[in-house]
Formats: C-alpha cells, sequence, structure tokens
C-alpha cells in the first residue's frame, strides 16, 4: 500500500539506520553504505562523514544521492528519497551531537562526541526530490 505524503515523512524521521547509495562512476555500481541520517518532515536530508572519505568524494562529484530507511516489524514499511546535495559544510559539533542523541542513548553521547574528531567532517544536505515508499504489510 502506498504511504501518503505525511506517513512517508513521518517514516523517514523516525532513527532507522539509511541506506545511503551514490553513483561511484563508470564501471561501477553505486557505493552503497549503511548511515546515520537526520530528517524533518518538509525538510532536507543530513548526513555526516569524513572530509576524506570515499563517501564525500562520490557526492562532490556525483552531486546528489539517494537514502533508503524500512523496517520490518510491526509490518515492512519503506522510504526511499534522492536528491541533489544543496550544500556541504564543515561538520559543526552541534550537528554531530543531534545526530548523536537520534542513535545513542543519552548516557553514551558525551563520549562519543569527545572521541569524535569533528574538524576532519563534513555536513552534506539532500532536497529531497524523488520519493518511493510504500507498507507491504
Amino acid at each position: 500500500m502506498a504511504l501518503s505524503r505525511q506517513e512517508r515523512e513521518a517514516f523517514l524521521a523516525e532513527p532507522h539506520i539509511g541506506s545511503f547509495a551514490v553513483d561511484a562512476g563508470a564501471g561501477r555500481g553505486p557505493l552503497v553504505v549503511p548511515i546515520w541520517y537526520q530528517y524533518e518532515p518538509g525538510g532536507e536530508v543530513w548526513v555526516l562523514t569524513g572530509r576524506d572519505s570515499r563517501k564525500a568524494a562520490l557526492l562532490e562529484r556525483a552531486g546528489r544521492f539517494s537514502l533508503l530507511a524500512e523496517r520490518v516489524a510491526p509490518s515492512i514499511r519503506y522510504v526511499s528519497v534522492e536528491g541533489p546535495v544543496v550544500s556541504s559544510a564543515p561538520m559543526t559539533e552541534a550537528e554531530l551531537r543531534e545526530m548523536t542523541a537520534r542513535y545513542l542513548p543519552p548516557e553514551k553521547v558525551d563520549g562519543y562526541v569527545a572521541a569524535s574528531d569533528v574538524s576532519a567532517g563534513v555536513t552534506f544536505r539532500m532536497r529531497p526530490e524523488h520519493w518511493n515508499a510504500a507498507d507491504l504489510g
């Protein structure tokens, strides 16, 4: 069953581990890796990665990416979005803290942030242009 706009945006806003995909160039399939992401309904999807990572280099070259969020219980449901990168900027500690708090228990956030090199990170923001979503339950 197809999801309404409100349902798909609410689902994407939940803290799922995303499957991130970006074009890896001629003769290669896309790079597909698990990733933490952030999204608020009606906004942009954003991800954090290392400034010198393969993901960052491919994103700079491709200028767009896809993200899939899914679950299997209580029913199989997924949302995928694809769109252009609308900005990239050095990661801030506030962004890292927000992302970490989305995925880790509160007592783990400070330690994770303290152990991270914020200066080595970059934030990529994507404007969703194309959506696929369904509840298969």
